[in-house]
């Protein structure tokens, strides 16, 4: 029993680290910054309900889709790192990315960026496929379970920003969004870095 807790612990300390509720919270904010309440909890709630269900798949058979597709961590972190500093960027400049242009941005802002690349990005696959991996069903079902507990967490706290909006104002959340742009485009240039990087170290002879 006491193992058990102690690997419940360590999932949901590593899932936190990679997906931090708090800082979560306030790109959250900047990226809902133009929807009513009703629409900031709808996509709240979509996008961690998507973020979930990816997370849960990779637990289950995340390396079995890599080797099946020729998919490597590395690619995924430069596609998802470039995705993460458009949107930023397009923030920075107080603008509306083309990304959630459409005839329902909320969902759009919901499934990108929000649950891919921010919530379910490389590094929260990557752990899930590690932590998942140490196993059998057991390893699975504990992962499933942390997860799913930091995204009733996340929703939480992003409820919560409702309170900030109201506080902060309209100015107040223009400041937030430029703010959180460019947190988003240098989030998205450390996680292209970290996929050319580990690019390079799995070429042949890398370290020669």
């Amino acid at each position: 029993m006491g193992d058990l807790f102690n690997t419940m612990i360590t999932v949901f300390l590593g899932f936190f680290a990679i997906m931090n509720p708090l800082a979560n919270t306030a790109v959250f904010l900047g990226l809902t910054a133009e929807q009513a309440p009703q629409q900031r909890r709808q996509s709240a709630f979509r996008a961690l309900l998507i973020a979930f269900c990816i997370v849960a798949v990779f637990a289950l058979v995340g390396k079995a889709l890599f080797h099946l597709f020729g998919i490597t961590l590395p690619a995924l972190r430069i596609t998802g790192g470039i995705l993460v500093f458009l949107i930023g960027f397009h923030m920075l400049q107080g603008q509306s990315s083309h990304l959630h242009k459409g005839e329902e941005p909320d969902n759009d802002i919901a499934l990108s960026p929000l649950a891919v690349p921010i919530l379910a990005g490389p590094g929260t696959l990557a752990t899930a496929m590690s932590f998942s991996a140490q196993g059998g069903l057991g390893a699975v079902s504990v992962t499933i379970a942390m997860f799913a507990l930091l995204c009733v967490i996340s929703y939480a706290c992003f409820m919560m920003g409702d309170r900030l909006v109201s506080f902060v104002g309209e100015s107040g959340m223009t400041i937030i969004t430029r703010l959180m742009g460019l947190i988003l485009a240098v989030i998205g240039t450390q996680m292209a870095l970290e996929g050319i990087a580990g690019a390079i170290a799995a070429l042949p002879n890398a370290g020669g």
